[in-house]
């Protein structure tokens, strides 16, 4: 296929993904190894959203947020692997502009609704742990709500403006993008214009939608951390330790892979560094959350249990 280079916008309408086309002897072997990461992300987190929405039990807050959370998961990796797999399968690497354009904006939106969600999740057990008489009164289902609706609301129109930013402007440099998805500073290297006010944007957006988070994140848990050293037994600080473990480490991982992959220098786009680190929060994070929700909190291995008894005993009636 011939790449195209140096050509105004008004003469092409499409990018080239290349993502694993340094790897031609294993594109089939690829394709197997992400359609089951993809179907197990999908059955994973499906079960969670299940089992929170359907057990009396977990009718809790924090349930409530875990499976808003499974859901963003299933979103975010559903802007991502699909289009990977399909280019996989084709060994079609081409994606229109209107396609890379709805990807980058699927992609952006659950992207920083993520981090906002994992902030309020701590929020929510911050509440739960430094003021356990205020928690209901706080946490009650209308505030839950309207969290989740305002993480929503506040994302979708920046990152529309965002998306319109980048897209109108002139990508003549060329069209082959070295990355998995189409990616914001992938994107932007591909221009000709003046593009300050793209990166200023992506910047202003990366620390309003990660870094201010992470920093209620970790305020969140130095009080958790302060009351739960003050808890007069071990049994008492183990208890409390356990329900936010969980959290810790799914929030760990979430941030940890992007934190690595956004420090990636230019030089990483060249190389093709970055849509390896990529995967990581684009894949192996989301396929992960809910082993690491189910294996670590007794509810949901109860939850999940009752779930599956009730499927073998409807079976067993047929």
């Amino acid at each position: 296929m011939e790449i195209k280079t140096e050509v105004n916008l008004s003469h092409w309408n499409e990018f080239i993904l290349l993502g694993f086309s340094d790897l031609p002897n294993l594109q089939d072997i690829l394709f197997g190894i992400f359609l089951v990461i993809y179907i197990n992300i999908l059955i994973g987190n499906g079960l969670i959203i299940v089992i929170t929405k359907s057990d009396t039990v977990l009718q809790t807050p924090m349930y409530f947020f875990l499976g808003n959370f499974a859901f963003l998961e299933i979103c975010f990796t559903s802007a991502v692997l699909p289009r990977l797999l399909y280019s996989l399968w084709t060994r079609n690497k081409t994606i229109s502009l209107q396609d890379c354009a709805v990807q980058f904006f699927f992609f952006l939106v659950m992207a920083f609704i993520e981090t906002l969600i994992l902030a309020v999740m701590a929020y929510d057990r911050y509440v739960a742990i430094c003021k356990p008489l205020y928690y209901t009164l706080i946490m009650n289902h209308k505030m839950c709500i309207q969290l989740v609706i305002a993480s929503w609301l506040s994302v979708v129109p920046i990152v529309i403006g965002q998306t319109c930013q980048v897209f109108s402007l002139p990508f003549c440099n060329s069209n082959v993008l070295n990355h998995i998805y189409c990616e914001m500073s992938s994107l932007i290297m591909l221009t000709c214009g003046d593009t300050f006010w793209n990166e200023v944007s992506l910047y202003s957006d990366t620390v309003l939608f990660g870094f201010f988070p992470f920093l209620l994140i970790l305020y969140s848990y130095t009080r958790i951390f302060i009351s739960i050293h003050k808890l007069p037994t071990e049994i008492g600080r183990s208890k409390a330790f356990s329900t936010c473990s969980s959290h810790l480490i799914v929030m760990g991982l979430f941030y940890g892979s992007g934190i690595i992959a956004h420090l990636q220098i230019k030089t990483s786009h060249i190389s093709g560094i970055e849509k390896y680190i990529s995967l990581f929060y684009t894949s192996l994070t989301p396929l992960f959350n809910p082993l690491i929700y189910s294996l670590r909190n007794k509810d949901v291995i109860m939850a999940m249990k009752k779930l599956f008894f009730k499927l073998k005993h409807h079976e067993g009636m047929r």
